[in-house]
């Protein structure tokens, strides 16, 4: 059975062109990048090589780019250091649907006794900018606010909250988790977001392998490492370099930016967002009982979040797999959790549609056979699961509002 790979918000396949760049670190130049014969050497100009390029397609100097093992990390790297560096400022504002990666440390912080505040977003996705005004404190230290959102493609105006933000306060730091937008769009820090400090970002979101992120920290903002034992990363973050995941990193994003450079505006829109109007479209007339997630904000042209009536997004999933197609769920029930995601209900979408939840992210490597196979797949698989469940009226065939009360 072919495998129809339309999850590429939780990870991606990894170029060709940019496994082929890993290759040689794994068998042949091997060595670490701290030795100090030629061979180390060599490789650890590798290593600077890459920073430089990538540091050059986001228009900030080498200095600035601070390898991890994944965006996670630089979340943790970002946030856990500007507030070891400022035990004055006990205020951390972040908002309701971040990823886990920083919307759980925030939570493991509140336990520690810093005070959060999470800004709501509107049923759209959308924060308000005045809520943002109104939160910034004399003791804040930090504001995390996610470019583009993983479960709904919603992105933020980062340009604009981190302006508000640094004049403001010039002392607190502003970060931004871009994972789902570098190597997606066009991201020029210098000339997009001049007043974000600081920006984290992983390979494997952008055809690069998984293991690897970055965290773009302007000179000026003081962090204590998350990670100490060595003088990697100029004492930021021990731990010999991942040579060969950097060097294929470095590639990822210089494919995906030389994209950009070729792309005619006045063109029709990429092939990823053509993929996604279509699946929307056919939902909309095909399918009753349904609402996609953040449609009248501004989403990136990759994803889509789309809630079915009176069912439940796992069964949705297991049923796809069936035919070989992958893609995930807005709901937490499968780590063992009933409750719909965090993003979903800061959103206030109803509990009966936010359980029947699908994310569909498209990528390059798709195709519009794929989606021909969901639109062949997925109504049969709706309707069976809707016959199965105590929310729906098989007779009337709609949803059963008495069935929540029970």
């Amino acid at each position: 059975m072919k495998t129809i790979y339309t999850d590429n918000n939780a990870t991606t396949q990894v170029d060709p062109a940019v496994f082929e760049v890993m290759k040689p670190y794994f068998v042949d130049n091997y060595f670490n990048p701290g030795s100090l014969y030629k061979q180390g050497e060599a490789i650890s100009e590798v290593v600077e090589n890459s920073r430089s390029t990538i540091a050059k397609l986001l228009g900030v100097d080498g200095n600035e780019i601070f390898f991890t093992g994944s965006a996670s990390e630089a979340n943790n790297m970002a946030i856990k250091g500007v507030l070891e560096s400022n035990p004055d400022r006990m205020h951390l504002i972040t908002t309701a649907v971040e990823h886990p990666s920083v919307h759980s440390l925030c939570k493991d912080l509140e336990r520690n006794g810093l005070e959060v505040t999470y800004l709501g977003v509107d049923d759209q996705g959308n924060i308000d900018i005045v809520e943002l005004i109104d939160a910034i404190r004399p003791d804040t230290a930090i504001v995390s606010i996610m470019h583009a959102n993983n479960e709904t493609g919603v992105i933020f105006p980062i340009n604009k909250l981190s302006q508000v933000v640094k004049k403001t306060d010039p002392m607190i730091a502003f970060h931004t988790d871009a994972t789902q937008t570098v190597g997606k769009i066009d991201v020029n820090i210098a000339r997009d977001f001049p007043y974000v400090d600081m920006l984290s970002f992983s390979g494997h979101k952008m055809y690069g392998p998984k293991g690897v992120g970055v965290l773009y920290k302007k000179p000026l903002v003081l962090t204590r490492p998350l990670i100490v034992g060595g003088h990697q990363e100029k004492g930021q973050r021990a731990g010999t370099e991942n040579v060969p995941y950097i060097a294929a990193m470095a590639k990822a994003l210089e494919i995906a930016c030389a994209k950009f450079e070729n792309v005619d505006p006045f063109s029709e829109a990429p092939l990823e967002t053509r993929l996604r109007d279509r699946l929307e479209r056919f939902v909309l007339n095909n399918i009753k009982g349904n609402k996609i997630n953040g449609t009248r904000a501004e989403r990136l042209g990759t994803t889509t979040s789309i809630s079915f009536l009176g069912i439940e997004g796992e069964g949705l999933i297991y049923g796809l797999s069936e035919s070989g197609i992958c893609c995930s769920t807005g709901s937490a029930c499968s780590s063992g959790n009933l409750e719909p995601s965090h993003v979903l209900k800061a959103m206030g979408i109803p509990f009966e549609y936010a359980h029947g939840t699908l994310r569909f992210s498209f990528g390059r490597f798709n195709t519009e056979s794929d989606v021909e196979a969901i639109e062949k797949a997925l109504p049969p698989i709706v309707a069976n699961l809707r016959r199965l469940s105590p929310f729906w009226d098989n007779e009337k065939d709609e949803f059963r509002p008495d069935a929540l009360k029970v």
